[in-house]
């Protein structure tokens, strides 16, 4: 069956349109906008109207995209961004009102378990062990040990995401080695007790690491990460984007992303493998699975 799953994060608002067969998931269509619903947060940590509008067009778009792409069914979820929203209700009801899509919002706890899910069923090979999974959002960040394909044994959470990392430590394009520093020393203060179960392997899935494999391939080690950092830290965003056939949006927050990702390299002691897939395949297969 053509199942879809629209994702409203912290950084962009994605679809996903799939053929899922039991524990298959063949891809039909993807697409992404940034909607940056985590900028658009005020001080008392409510959503702004034109967001919420901003968000409802994006939305109704995919929606109509993933119809047209035979969709029987189409589940919607938020993250990080939404869930901090003191008004997240507010764009629910709104998606719901305008769109007919009925949006849930994701515990730190279940985007975690997606996210696991979704990266295990897709590696293509059983791990001989327990699997390690890190999900970086724009939001948040969660750590994920368990045993393949669904059963989390261990997850943490973290309140620290490539947008907000980027908007609080990394202002220039592109960073400087102060900048660099503080979003170091930011990321270090919110793992430091950190200490994961051993993993047999070590999964990055999100939209930081996908873009990440165009820069340093399948696997990110001490080696692939000094390179990319090279790179986004000596040219303009504009510049990277074009020479990787990225988005520039997303290049501005890669730096952000690859600390984070590298800080939880260093916590799982491994490599990461940038996985096949995340948070909306997970929820696809389990929701509409065998």
């Amino acid at each position: 069956m053509r199942r879809a799953c629209i994702d409203i994060g912290s950084n962009t608002t994605r679809l996903l349109v799939a053929d899922c067969d039991g524990e298959r998931l063949i891809e039909v269509h993807q697409e992404k906008e940034f909607t940056h619903v985590r900028r658009a947060l005020t001080s008392s940590h409510h959503i702004e109207a034109e967001k919420i509008a901003e968000v409802v067009r994006v939305v109704a778009a995919q929606l109509k995209r993933a119809r047209e792409l035979g969709a029987a069914e189409i589940r919607g979820v938020a993250t990080a961004a939404v869930r901090q929203a003191a008004n997240r209700e507010a764009l629910v009801s709104a998606l719901r009102e305008s769109c007919g899509l009925e949006v849930a919002v994701l515990s730190a706890e279940e985007e975690a378990r997606l996210a696991f899910s979704g990266a295990a069923r897709t590696l293509g090979y059983v791990p001989s062990g327990p699997l390690g999974v890190v999900d970086v959002g724009g939001g948040s960040c969660e750590l994920v040990v368990g045993t393949a394909p669904n059963r989390v044994e261990w997850c943490a959470s973290f309140p620290v995401g490539s947008g907000q990392l980027t908007d609080e430590c990394l202002p220039s394009d592109p960073p400087g080695p102060d900048e660099i520093g503080r979003a170091t020393a930011r990321i270090r203060d919110a793992l430091q007790d950190v200490q994961p179960p051993a993993a047999a392997s070590v999964v990055a899935v999100g939209g930081s690491a996908t873009s990440l494999r165009r820069m340093a391939g399948p696997v990110l080690d001490g080696a692939a990460f000094a390179r990319v950092m090279a790179i986004l830290s000596a040219e303009p965003a504009s510049s990277v984007a074009d020479r990787f056939e990225l988005d520039t949006d997303r290049v501005r927050l890669l730096p952000a992303g690859l600390l984070i990702l590298k800080a939880a390299a260093e916590r799982f002691a491994a490599p990461l493998e940038v996985g096949r897939g995340g948070l909306r395949e997970g929820l696809l297969l389990e929701a509409f699975g065998a």
